[in-house]
């Protein structure tokens, strides 16, 4: 069956900058992130995947750590580690999360512990540019042999970053399959993985896994 329309494998490159913002507590940790652009929530929550794409920690969560280990405020830290970045559609709605569970603690915190010099919370922001490779599929067939060969830059920018870009709300392989290929039920097994809880080879052999079990070319396994 063909595709309505072509699937384009992408990569992703990143240029990191300085917002110009930092925060010595936690109030001003709030309120500057209500303020800072979403490339800056998308950076401090999943930077740490984007460098170390071969380990498989728990969702990483820049504000966790700066506010366990410099503020050393444990019990807040362990709320925002808790905060589950794969349950959110959008950025804005992270960011809502993160800021809603701080400010619920501000109402009852005693006093405001201060960073020490040099370590307040800098804030950065990641600006993503996708560019096209040389690989193309308007099949099963060539979307199998595309995921084979794509680098995992490429696996990141269509899994990560695509489920935090509006409206779609998925990655962009489970999108693909749904709309333009009527694969519905592949799409939704695939939108249905947890990609924080594999490596990124890791991820991609389950993705290529479901997709040789639906084409007929993958006899066992899980």
């Amino acid at each position: 069956m063909k595709a309505k329309n072509v699937f384009v494998f992408k990569t992703q490159l990143s240029l990191v900058e300085s917002t110009g913002l930092k925060a010595k507590d936690l109030a001003e940790l709030s309120r500057y992130l209500k303020e800072v652009p979403e490339e800056s929530i998308y950076y401090h929550t999943h930077h740490f995947l984007q460098q170390h794409q071969y380990l498989t920690p728990e969702p990483p969560n820049d504000f966790a750590y700066w506010v366990t280990n410099v503020l050393q405020e444990d019990e807040m830290g362990e709320r925002l580690a808790a905060i589950d970045t794969v349950s959110f559609s959008s950025l804005d709605s992270m960011r809502q999360a993160i800021t809603g569970s701080i400010d619920k603690y501000l109402e009852k915190a005693p006093f405001l512990r201060t960073a020490p010099p040099a370590e307040e919370f800098y804030f950065m922001k990641c600006i993503l540019f996708a560019l096209p490779t040389l690989y193309k599929a308007g099949d099963l067939g060539e979307f199998l042999d595309g995921l084979n060969k794509v680098s995992i830059g490429c696996l990141y920018n269509h899994i990560f970053a695509a489920r935090l870009r509006t409206p779609i709300g998925m990655n962009d392989f489970s999108y693909w399959l749904k709309t333009d290929l009527g694969e519905t039920e592949l799409a939704k097994s695939i939108d249905k993985l947890d990609p924080y809880t594999y490596t990124m080879e890791g991820l991609r052999k389950k993705i290529i896994h479901l997709v040789e079990k639906r084409s007929g070319k993958s006899d066992a396994g899980p």
